[in-house]
């Protein structure tokens, strides 16, 4: 156990306060058990670390679930001793890695009452698929990646407050005070902005690990996949981003991958739970999530440029963006008469010269337009849509 103090006070020691994630202060730290899951390379290890390093509390303890402590120890074995020695708060990261993780964490909930643990894992860790119920036991909370605000302060140290959705669509903007032409930062951010990695040399190298790591380790491990069905995720992503946005195909594209339609249905749920595409679902049904899948985008602009062999669709830029950043506060699917609806609001998506045609006969409807500085009416930036988180 001794070695486990050791890592943990080495990585405080290079843990920054400066900036933290938009989700940091949502988060009940101080609850009994509390799980975060996100895609990789999000920056969930970082938050763990800064609020153990705020709190300068001995009785906390970080650990990771892959720690080669834990390959003649049990997470249970780490708990009992932590409380015997009057920890207060462990803090477990990546636990998808753990076999097991559920019972155990449970177990630590029911046999050590006072004793608090935050976790953290990838975003296709489903607590109600787990074997132990831990769904009446550990508050969960889902993490993404950088909001173009976040981008602004993190790498330019410009700080826009949070902007609500009203806020957005009604004009009341604060950044145009501090940047006085913000769109050659969000190309920027559109880029290479997604992920807290371009601060560190080679981010096409970065990126590329983590879409690696996720196919190959992260959702076979938690499914139980082949590495031949591993091959098969790699070849179904790249014909994702050939295609996106796209209204699938299911028979055809499982006929081209030799898979059938019931696994191409859940592997590119998983996908979407690990936070490589996202699909857009219509209005079919009032529950969220429970409509036909109606477009697949990747998840984020970050990963459109990366995975693209020429100049990415512009159009499929804008709209990813916009589905990426909304979807955090607002509960978005597609529109009959333009791109995306929200709430009694649609939204269609396109560069400076886009008309109002698509929506002249439709209530409650926006223009947001790339490559505008200003809003006007019933037009909207599109960058103004990354001041929401």
């Amino acid at each position: 156990m001794d070695s486990l103090y050791q890592k943990h006070r080495t990585l405080l020691a290079s843990t920054t306060l400066s900036f933290k994630r938009y989700i940091f202060d949502k988060l009940p730290w101080n609850s009994r058990m509390v799980g975060i899951v996100g895609p990789r390379g999000v920056g969930k290890t970082t938050m763990l670390l800064q609020y153990i390093k705020e709190q300068n509390d001995s009785d906390f303890l970080y650990v990771s679930a892959d720690d080669i402590y834990f390959a003649s120890h049990r997470l249970t074995d780490l708990a009992d001793d932590f409380y015997r020695l009057g920890g207060k708060q462990i803090f477990i990261d990546e636990i998808h890695k753990y076999k097991d993780w559920s019972i155990e964490l449970k177990n630590i909930y029911d046999f050590y009452p006072k004793l608090k643990v935050v976790f953290t894992g990838s975003s296709i860790l489903d607590i109600r698929k787990g074997i132990a119920d831990l769904s009446r036991r550990a508050l969960m909370f889902a993490m993404q990646g950088f909001s173009f605000r976040e981008y602004l302060l993190f790498y330019h140290n410009i700080d826009v407050p949070v902007h609500s959705f009203e806020d957005i669509i009604g004009h009341h903007v604060s950044l145009l005070d501090k940047v006085e032409h913000p769109i050659p930062l969000f190309k920027e951010y559109l880029q290479t902005g997604y992920y807290p990695l371009a601060t560190e040399d080679n981010f096409n190298i970065r990126l590329g690990q983590i879409i690696n790591l996720t196919l190959e380790m992260d959702i076979p491990q938690f499914a139980n996949l082949s590495v031949s069905t591993a091959r098969k995720l790699k070849r179904l992503l790249l014909v994702i981003a050939e295609s996106v946005p796209f209204k699938p195909n299911f028979s055809s594209i499982a006929a081209k991958l030799e898979i059938s339609r019931n696994s191409l249905e859940e592997y590119t749920s998983l996908m979407e739970d690990a936070g490589l595409i996202a699909r857009l679902r219509d209005q079919t049904s009032g529950i969220i999530g429970l409509g036909k899948v109606d477009k697949i985008y990747l998840d984020n602009t970050n990963l459109v440029y990366y995975l693209s062999e020429k100049e990415p669709s512009i159009g499929n830029v804008r709209e990813t963006f916009f589905l990426n950043q909304i979807r955090v506060n607002n509960p978005v699917k597609s529109s009959s008469v333009a791109d995306f609806k929200t709430g009694k609001y649609t939204f269609e998506i396109g560069g400076k010269n886009k008309t109002q045609e698509q929506i002249k006969d439709t209530k409650n409807a926006y223009i947001v337009k790339d490559d505008i500085e200003y809003g006007y009416k019933n037009v909207i930036p599109l960058w103004a849509f990354g001041l929401n988180y």
